[in-house]
This record gives C-alpha cells, structure tokens and sequence, in this order.
C-alpha cells in the first residue's frame, strides 16, 4: 500500500466525538442549532447535512414559483423576526435562514455533503456511532456523540411520489415531478398538465400559465383554499407607528395564532359554516358553478392540509383562460396526453407529477440498537419526540394544521432541558418506557385517519411508530395544547428512564423488555 492510499484510510478512519449531533440543517436543524447556543452553552455539537447547503425543503424543491404555504410570522423562528409578506417565497426563506446561522455563527458547526448511512447505539459505551458518506470525497467519515437530535424532515429530499399510470412509457412528451424539477425544462408555449390538487399544484399552476400555452390542474377530488392578501394588515399598521420589530413580531405571532386556534376550533365544531364561508371565497373569484364543480370537497374542513392562495392567484389565472381545472380520473396515459375515465383527452407536452412525497422515517438511516436492527414501527411514540427502547434520540415531527416550526422551537426546548436535568443528574442515558400505569392501554397508529388523511400519510402510515391512548403517548397535533404541555414536562417521571456506564442491570431489563416482547405483543393487533 502506497503512502497516498495509507493517508487516505487514515482519514476515512478517524472519528469524531461530539456531545449531540444533529441530523439536517433545514428549519428544524438550523432552529435547534440556535436553541443548543443559548440554553445549553458549551456544548459540542455538529449538524450533518447530507445537502450541499442548508435550507432543506427550501433548497431541495426548485420548481417555479415555490412558497411558503404558511405564514413566516409562525414559521419563522419565534427569535428572529420576520419583516417581509406573510407569504414567501423559497429564496427569501433561505435568505432569513442564512441569517440566522450568519448572525448566530452556526456556520461553522455543519458539515455539508455528509450523507448518514448507519446509526449504532452502544449501551456499553452510552453512544451513538454514524457513518456517513462525504459527498466530495466519496469516503465514509465516523462520527459519535451521546445524544441524537434527528431534523431530517419526514420525507425522502431524493424522490418524490408519482404512481404508475398505465401508459406511461408512450407519452412522448416529458414527465416531471415537482420535487425534481429540471434546469432545462422549457415549457413556453407549451400545452401543460399538472396532475394534483394541493398546495404545489396551486402554486406551480399561476406561476407558468403566463409562459406556457394553457395549464391544466388534473385533479381527482378538490382541495380547500384559502384566497387572500399577502399581506398583514396589523403588522403594516405597527410599522407605520414605528414599532420595533421585534415587538410586531411577537404581537403579529400571537394574533395569527389566536385566529389560527378559533378557526380550527370552528372546523371542528361548526364545520359546516366553515365550508360555506371557504368556498364562498373561492366563489368570489369564480362564481359557484366553478366552486361546486371543481372546488368542493369531499370532507370537511381541515381534514387535510389548507392552502393559502395569496391575492388568489391562482383563481385569477384560472379565471383569465391561462389555466383551467378537470375534475377526473385518469384511465391511461397516451402519446400525446391523458386518456380520462369519462372518454375526454387532455393533450399535453409536459406532464407534471404533483403527487406528493414518499414519507421517511428518520431519514433511511439503518438504525441498530446494542446489535439489533430497529423497527421504529415496533416502538410506541412519546409525545411524538421519543420512541420506547431507543435512548438518546429526540425527532422533530412538526404540525398539520400549524406551523412546522411552532413545534421545532418547542421540541428544541424540551432537548435542551432533557440535557442540561441528564447533565445535573450525572447520566449518560435516557430511555422513555411505559410505566406501570400504562400495562393496559390501547394502542393505535400514530394519528386518527378519521382526523387527518392526506395521502402520504396514509401510503406510510405503516413505517410509523404506535400511538398510545393517553396523552403522553401520541403526538395531539395541537399547538394551542402543547405550547403549555410541554415546557410542564416532568423529567423525573416515571417515563424516563436514567442510566450510566456501566448500565444498570435493572434499568436495561425494564427497558429492554418493554422495547421488544410486551410493546409487540401490544401492536400484535394495530394495523
């Protein structure tokens, strides 16, 4: 072996320790970097981003038009203020975000291009082990730490979801999933479908009919929207006063909070009002014989996720004669189009897939515990942060019908006080398990289909971890609650299990058997 080869094993061999390490450098990561700072200073920490930059979703999806589908006054970070649109588009979230790490000097904890491959815990040793691939080199790069903050999002940045349509193969236009947008597509002039009914369909559609010959949005079933100004009449307000921003942060924050909370609240409890006054929004663009035929769902409100649709472009450009809506199924694909159930024919030179995303549990990480591969579909959630039986791991799952962020921020606290009382406590371990008090109770999927349905939650809903009945055991979904909730958490309950090295021999039993023969006979049954 040459010298050059020794040197080259030599560093693909070295590891390095930190005391966390976090898994992705999007809002999550990025948020939770910030949080490690300043609530637990002294920490030795890094962030592995398998990308070339930050940004996650905001980096990895570049069709045109992409933007925020919630407010960035609530998806911003509660510490740094946001002064632009409610609304915005990708490159003003990466933007705000490189200030953040610009301002907070993160940039020098994140590894870019380092792609995890494994995750081995050691309960002899109380650490994790990662493998990762460094993009540029091509090696793999080992790395330890004693707690694992996973902020890799919940689905795969690599592919997204296109189901197969007979025919497929003859189309002799091209086919393209938002989520892997070309840099040359050219569709100017161009006659286009996009197949789908959500928030990228709405988004993409106004932002090339204006190039492109006609747009048109193939959808099966309908899809609340919700049509409006892209602008916060208060936030302008506190500006004219020349209020400090910080201050119109915080009070736009909770006042789009508290109408988020009472608008739920209303889809819940008055569903019915809610649909009329959501559809007679839509109506006014585009009158009600469009509304009943093309914009009326099938459930009630909030279901699933809504979009908002800033100053109703999209309807504008559906009513201009730039875009237009079916409502259909597909019966196959031809060479020059779509062939739809009812006999009509959608012809098309471009084709785009908005059919949403493959759900990913933790990243496509191979995940081994004290030797044994690990099914997160055999564990039970804590909170929807933790899993029985795998120790030292926090994920961050954000909300449906809030946003994402709300949750990173709050989750993040909770990290940082579960390791500054492990701190304080000597411990090198902890491990959530159920307590004695929870011997009988019933478990389900990790979230009430019959409360919220999109997709690809229901297409993955079996790689997820079990929810428990009681409110320790699930992920409520419910900002409003958990804001309160969480930062209550007792540490010292008996859910959380505490060890050292050399571990204790009880400790490892309880958990143990709770992770594998009593938590699978309970899921024995769960579908």
């Amino acid at each position: 072996m040459n010298a050059t080869s020794t040197a080259k094993r030599s560093a693909s061999s070295k590891t390095e320790h930190f005391d966390v390490i976090i898994v992705g450098a999007g809002i999550s990561g990025v948020g939770g970097a910030y949080h490690l700072t300043k609530q637990c200073p002294g920490t030795r920490f890094v962030i592995l981003e398998s990308q070339s930059s930050y940004g996650g979703t905001w980096l990895t999806h570049r069709y045109p038009g992409i933007r925020s589908d919630s407010d960035l006054y609530t998806f911003g970070y509660r510490f740094k203020p946001w002064t632009g649109a409610p609304i915005a588009t990708a490159d003003e979230i990466l933007s705000y975000m490189g200030e953040v790490i610009a301002e907070n000097d993160l940039g020098r904890h994140i590894r870019y291009g380092r792609k995890i491959t494994s995750a081995r815990w050691s309960s002899s040793d109380n650490l994790w082990t990662l493998q990762a691939t460094n993009a540029e080199t091509g090696q793999t790069e080992s790395f330890t730490a004693g707690f694992l903050w996973m902020c890799q999002g919940y689905y795969r940045h690599s592919e997204g979801y296109t189901p197969e349509w007979e025919g497929m193969k003859a189309f002799k236009g091209r086919i393209v999933h938002p989520q892997s947008w070309p840099e040359d597509l050219d569709y100017a002039g161009k006659t286009v479908v996009i197949i789908g009914s959500g928030a990228t369909a709405a988004t993409l559609a106004p932002a090339i009919a204006g190039a492109s010959e006609h747009v048109t949005i193939l959808q099966r079933s309908p899809t609340y929207f919700i049509p409006g100004r892209n602008a916060n009449e208060l936030a302008d307000t506190l500006r004219e006063l020349n209020i400090d921003e910080t201050w119109i942060h915080e009070i736009v924050r909770r006042k789009i909070l508290h109408d988020q909370a009472a608008f739920t609240r209303r889809a819940f409890e008055e569903p019915e009002a809610v649909k009329t006054e959501l559809l007679g929004a839509v109506g006014a663009f585009l009158g009600p014989e469009a509304v009943q035929a093309h914009f009326t769902p099938n459930y009630r409100p909030w279901r699933q996720r809504i979009a908002f649709v800033p100053n109703g472009d999209l309807f504008q450009g559906i009513k201009s004669g730039k875009a237009s809506v079916v409502t259909d199924e597909i019966d196959r694909f031809t060479e020059t189009g779509i062939l739809l159930k009812s006999g009509q024919v959608l012809k098309a030179d471009i084709i785009i897939t908005a059919t949403g995303f493959n759900l990913n549990v933790l990243g496509d990480i191979d995940f081994v515990i004290d030797g044994k591969p690990l099914n997160f579909a055999e564990t039970i959630t804590y909170r929807g942060m933790m899993f029985t039986g795998v120790p030292n791991l926090v994920w961050v799952f954000g909300y449906f019908r809030a946003s994402w962020t709300l949750r990173a921020d709050l989750v993040a606290d909770f990290v940082c006080r579960l390791l500054n009382h492990m701190k304080a406590k000597a411990a090198k371990k902890v491990t959530v398990a159920l307590r004695p008090e929870d011997k009988d109770m019933a478990v389900s999927s990790w979230i009430d289909p019959e409360n919220f349905n999109p997709g690809y939650l229901m297409r993955g809903m079996h790689l997820l971890p079990k929810a428990g009945e009681k409110p320790e055991w699930r992920h409520s979904q419910d900002y409003w609650v958990e804001k309160d909730q969480l930062p209550e958490i007792d540490l010292d309950d008996a859910a959380f299990v505490y060890g050292n090295a050399p571990e204790a021999a009880a400790d490892r039993s309880r958990v143990c058997d709770q992770s594998k023969a009593a938590i699978r006979d309970r899921l024995a049954n769960v579908h």
